[in-house]
């Protein structure tokens, strides 16, 4: 904070809670003083006061010309420990829980609604089988099946020496090194399961405050009410505006459904790993018809198939309960169901590694057919979800929403395009670390390669990038021309009157920059419905050919056989480096703390949202920091009577707003809202409409005492929010900051000011006076509530306060 700027003189107990944005920021650093206290909360978020200020509850008297301070730290919750660096090698699973929440808003189509919930969990599930498919590929098919099957390879590699063919161990068959290899995938499955259940206790667990205005539920309603209906109004204020969806009791409380997807990912994996152990041996026991191992085969496939579709009943039979808080979790269906596939999976393992001496290893596994089923799956499945968002959008069409409400869809097509990525890098790297000098698939090696779809969807790689070449270029020359174009406006802004050329392009080139952002939507469009293009393409060529790109156009002319040579390779390398780089990120950031609060930046932004379609997602840190939030501002109004303004930079002002929504309507209507450097509407209104849109905006406008927002042209992330005046409640967005605040040498400012962008809004004196007149504007403080007053604390038994 600015020393220079002065504190608000209202009278009254008030207090300033203070909400960091993306990055963190540390608790001397927002309360502009190195003596800082923790007065309520752990290591991993806590409110923090100035030393002075501790005991401010008791002593109201002593800030009657000035708010209390007091910081909320939430960056642990994201960034706190380099081990979680590696949550990154879960981008898929996060970027299709993003594609969840991206719906248009709707009223009364609760059956498509629905529809879109269950396309949007089916996406996801095909991620999590992707993904022990690709274990299952490098373990059990490029390892176990074609090095140890061949005896060059086997001996180039000595760990492999006892799996070995040519020994006739007895490890050597098959059989029993496929169920060797199969408790990598197993391992792995059971590795998200873990991670998921520990961070479930640890976030999903925090209940938020109850026992007022709790909405009524039919019993015969639907389960999911997110899936149901939209909780905002076109027009008039109405009690819905007053608990829009963000608002709901069980919104932030999400155990119930993360259990029950959990379980049925987590079955879905061991099915997997089952269901390549079982297609292998049929391969050889279908020679001995009738043979006890066939029967038994068939046996172990079909109880496979069952608890394959009670999968997909447990994915699409329900989603989120909100409109109450839903304590209850299905213990014999979370235990059960993944019990039941690992015992499947046992069996199955027992079934292999049975003794069948004349069984051989050659060629493949038949992965092709598993890979090029996921990913005409998973194009379906994005198909059906753009129609879907299509027929939910007609009806109340923004132009402010991205990709015209096929936000959803595109970035549920980004995530598998991740996912495949990251697949396909492992196995091309595997394979051409165990084939030495030999290119795989091309015959000329030790092993055959991976599945030849594979080769196929890196080949495209290259195709991509040569596309994204055009937007990427018309966007850096209309950002050099609209800076060119937003000199006059600079110079106008700061009333120049001897401009200063390298000055004023500076700033405009800043602000051109900035404008970046809203060009999003058209990268992410482009990316996604090229990649939808490409895969099919590169799963028709795969079945068409069955051949590598290389060998697919021998014999054609002699530029266009050598273009798919190089788009092999090169595409085989980028896929694998891009894989890579995915690991090295995560390395560095566990030895950087530079580099792991740089990471900590995408999971802020990613992890806002609860985990409602995957559950092997990095967890909801707003299921901690917003019930946080809420206590805290519920726990001073009811102790102190006093007034409240909760202030959020960045990501901070989107979890203010979240805390706001929850508050019952007497606790906000003594809150002040203020925000800045906020995408509450940039990027929030725009991706995620459902929830955020212009409705949903206004409602909290209404209900809340007031609201101010401050922003600066130069600012990539923050922007207007776009609430005019209503009534005798003003505009919330107040006259955009200059930035930097002086155009050149003054005696106020005799060095250069920088260009702040995103960062340091408090440094600004239009800061403290937005936060003057908000408290201007509150209410007198209440009589003083007894402590056995306090807020009701629900079940949890626990306070923020």
């Amino acid at each position: 904070m600015s020393p220079a700027t002065p504190d608000p003189t209202t009278g009254g107990a008030a207090l300033e809670l203070l909400v960091h944005g993306v990055g963190g920021a540390t608790a001397a650093d927002m309360l502009d003083d190195p003596r800082t206290v923790r007065v309520t909360g752990d290591r991993t978020a806590a409110m923090h006061r100035r030393r002075d200020d501790v005991d401010a509850e008791e002593h109201p008297e002593r800030y009657a010309d000035g708010p209390v301070p007091e910081a909320y730290c939430w960056s642990n919750l994201t960034s706190g420990n380099g081990a979680r660096a590696l949550w990154l090698l879960l981008l898929p699973f996060m970027v299709a829980n993003l594609a969840h929440w991206m719906r248009p808003p709707t009223e009364g189509r609760a059956g498509l609604v629905r529809l879109y919930g269950v396309l949007v969990r089916l996406v996801a599930l095909t991620l999590t089988v992707l993904l022990t498919a690709a274990a299952c590929e490098v373990a059990l098919d490029l390892t176990a099946w074609q090095c140890a099957g061949s005896g060059p390879c086997a001996g180039q590699r000595s760990w492999l020496g006892f799996l070995s063919a040519e020994r006739g161990g007895w490890w050597s068959q098959p059989g029993r090194r496929l169920t060797l290899a199969a408790l990598v995938p197993t391992a792995l499955v059971g590795l998200l399961w873990y991670l998921s259940n520990r961070t479930w206790s640890a976030y999903e667990a925090q209940r938020p405050p109850t026992g007022y205005d709790t909405e009524p539920t039919d019993p015969r309603g639907p389960e999911s009410d997110t899936e149901a209906a939209d909780a905002t109004s076109p027009t008039g204020a109405t009690p819905v505006e007053q608990r829009p969806a963000l608002g709901r009791p069980g919104f932030w409380y999400g155990r119930r459904l993360v259990a029950r997807l959990r379980a049925a990912h987590t079955a879905a994996g061991f099915l997997t790993v089952t269901a390549v152990l079982t297609v292998a041996t049929a391969g050889h026991d279908h020679t001995a018809p009738g043979s006890p191992g066939e029967v038994l085969g068939l046996l172990l496939q079909g109880a496979a198939a069952v608890l394959a579709v009670l999968v997909l009943w447990v994915v699409c039979r329900r989603g989120r309960s909100e409109r109450r808080l839903d304590l209850r979790v299905e213990r014999a269906l979370v235990s059960w169901l993944p019990a039941s596939a690992l015992l499947l999976l046992a069996l199955t393992a027992v079934h292999t590694a049975w003794s069948r001496p004349g069984w051989r290893s050659t060629g493949t596994l038949p992965g092709d057919a598993v890979f090029g089923s996921l990913t005409v799956a998973q194009g379906a499945l994005v198909v059906a979800l753009g129609v879907v968002a299509l027929l939910l959008h007609r009806p109340r069409r923004d132009p402010r929403t991205a990709l015209h409400g096929l936000g959803g869809p595109a970035t549920a097509m980004l995530a598998c395009a991740l996912g495949g990525v990251m697949s396909g890098g492992v196995a091309q790297r595997v394979a051409d670390w165990l084939d030495g000098s030999g290119t795989p698939g091309t015959g000329d090696g030790l092993i055959t390669g991976p599945p030849v779809l594979l080769s196929w969807q890196a080949s495209v790689i290259p195709v991509l990038l040569l596309l994204l070449l055009v937007p990427t270029a018309l966007l850096v020359a209309r950002t050099v021309l609209t800076g060119r174009r937003l000199r006059p406006a600079v110079d106008a802004a700061y009333g120049a009157e001897d401009p200063d050329r390298l000055r004023t392009d500076q700033i405009a080139a800043g602000r051109a920059r900035a404008g970046l952002t809203d060009s999003a939507p058209v990268l992410v469009g482009v990316v996604s419905g090229a990649t939808l293009l490409l895969g099919a393409a590169s799963v028709a060529g795969a079945w068409a050919s069955g051949n590598v790109p290389g060998r697919a156009f021998d014999g054609a002319h002699p530029a266009i056989a050598s273009a798919a040579t190089a788009a092999q390779a090169l595409g085989s390398w980028m896929i694998g480096f891009g894989f890579l780089l995915f690991v090295t990120w995560g390395r560095r950031a566990y030895k950087d703390p530079s580099a792991r609060r740089t990471i900590g930046i995408l999971w802020d932004v990613g992890t806002f949202w609860p985990r409602a379609a995957h559950p092997f997602a990095p967890p909801c840190y707003a299921e901690r920091a917003v019930p946080d939030l809420t206590w805290r501002m519920s726990s001073w109004t009811r102790q102190t009577g006093g007034r409240l303004v909760i202030s959020g930079h960045s990501q901070g002002s989107v979890l203010a707003a979240a805390a706001v929504w929850q508050l019952p309507p007497a606790t906000r209507g003594r809150v002040a809202l203020l925000t800045y450097g906020s995408p509450l509407e940039r990027l929030y209104g725009r991706w995620f409409p459902a929830y955020f849109g212009p409705e949903s905006l206004r409602g909290l406008h209404r209900t809340v005492h007031c609201w101010s927002n401050l922003y600066r042209a130069t600012d990539p992330i923050g922007g207007p929010v776009r609430l005019p005046a209503e009534g005798d409640r003003p505009a919330v967005d107040r006259p955009e900051l200059l930035d930097p605040v002086a155009y050149g040498r003054t005696r106020a400012h005799p060095l250069p000011e920088p260009i702040l962008g995103h960062s340091d809004y408090q440094a600004d004196p239009a800061f403290a006076a937005a936060r003057a007149a908000l408290l201007d504007r509150l209410p007198p403080p209440l009589p003083r509530q007894r402590d056995n007053d306090a807020v009701p604390q629900g079940s949890s038994g626990r306070s923020s306060g």
